[in-house]
């Protein structure tokens, strides 16, 4: 079977839990080499590292404060050339609808002053047509009151004879009825 040996308690752990001094006094020792060389040597370059990079830190917040007065700086430069841009266009287009409103009115005058031109030239054209087509029909009725005249008279007419003839014929119709009429329609 097995044999059950004894170990001394020492040697289980028990001495961390009992005092002993001499190594307290070396831990102390140690300790405050250890504090001495980290004070000395360690510790200042922590510390610088930590300064640099508070330094570092403080620098870039410094540059994003300017960079966002920059930028709101420029927003607002953006903003008002955004209003005048705006404002300028507003101005153009009421410029331009002036413009236009101008012509249509200048267009619709000319319009009116061509369509009356074309009236009084219609109406002078008409006038005209009017007193040939009068002419006209005055030849026909002397022509034809001469020839009405010499069958039933059978015999030639001579030219004092004709002329009175043809003025108490054209004396007896009513031109001025057809004059008017032709003004009318």
């Amino acid at each position: 079977m097995l044999a059950v040996t004894h170990i001394p308690l020492a040697s289980s752990g028990s001495f961390l839990i009992t005092p002993n001094v001499g190594l307290m006094v070396w831990t102390i020792v140690v300790f405050a080499i250890s504090l001495v060389v980290l004070r000395k040597w360690v510790f200042p370059l922590i510390a610088q590292a930590l300064d640099s990079r508070a330094k570092t830190i403080a620098g870039d917040i410094d540059a994003a404060a300017d960079l966002r007065s920059e930028a709101d700086k420029i927003l607002a430069e953006y903003r008002e050339r955004l209003k005048e841009a705006r404002t300028q266009s507003e101005e153009i287009l009421q410029r331009a609808r002036q413009t236009a409103d101008s012509h249509e009115h200048e267009a619709r005058e000319r319009g009116q002053e061509i369509l009356a031109e074309a009236a009084k030239k219609a109406e002078r054209d008409i006038d005209a047509a009017t007193k040939r087509a009068l002419d006209d029909i005055r030849r026909e009725v002397a022509d034809l009151t001469i020839m009405a005249t010499e069958k039933v008279t059978r015999k030639t007419l001579n030219d004092a004879d004709q002329r009175r003839l043809v003025e108490e014929a054209l004396g007896e119709l009513d031109f001025s009825s057809l004059s008017s009429e032709a003004h009318t329609n």
